[in-house]
């Protein structure tokens, strides 16, 4: 059973998804920091002033009585609140991590549809005289017997 699980474990596709697992993670911190610190800071200009990390709902004061002006100062309180700003966020967080994603995975496809079709060659020419198509190594028009010049 271990010689079996090793065989598996050293296929290259499950290296392949650690890898890109790996990737993924650092790729996610460094979004996360691309929403909090460069996107949402002029949103929340453009708003008012407004950080959406900060916009939440109380259910239920804690201990301190409220108003709370920040989440963090309600969750010290003890009070139980829906951060839907944080919730918020995430789903920018989402949306520039799947729009990343889209747009790495059509670069790719795009190289590979290149690859994949080389130029092909034509097989087919016109007559000069009569304009119909004809096989591209004909020296005569099947069609008006006019004699071509070799291609």
């Amino acid at each position: 059973m271990l010689k079996e699980f090793k065989e598996f474990a050293m296929r290259g596709n499950v290296i392949d998804m650690a890898v890109g697992i790996i990737i993924g993670g650092a790729f996610g911190t460094i979004v996360k920091s691309l929403v909090n610190d460069v996107i949402m800071p002029p949103i929340g200009l453009l708003l008012g002033g407004v950080d959406f990390s900060d916009l939440f709902l109380t259910l239920k004061e804690g201990a301190v009585a409220g108003p709370y002006t920040t989440l963090a100062s309600a969750q010290e309180a003890g009070a139980v609140t829906v951060s839907y700003g944080l919730f918020i966020n995430a789903v920018i967080s989402f949306l520039i991590v799947a729009f990343s994603v889209f747009l790495l995975i059509r670069s790719i496809n795009r190289l590979k549809r290149d690859e994949e079709t080389p130029a092909e060659a034509p097989t087919e020419k016109a007559c000069t005289y009569c304009l119909s198509n004809i096989p591209i190594k004909a020296t005569r028009c099947g069609h008006c017997t006019s004699e071509l010049a070799p291609a």
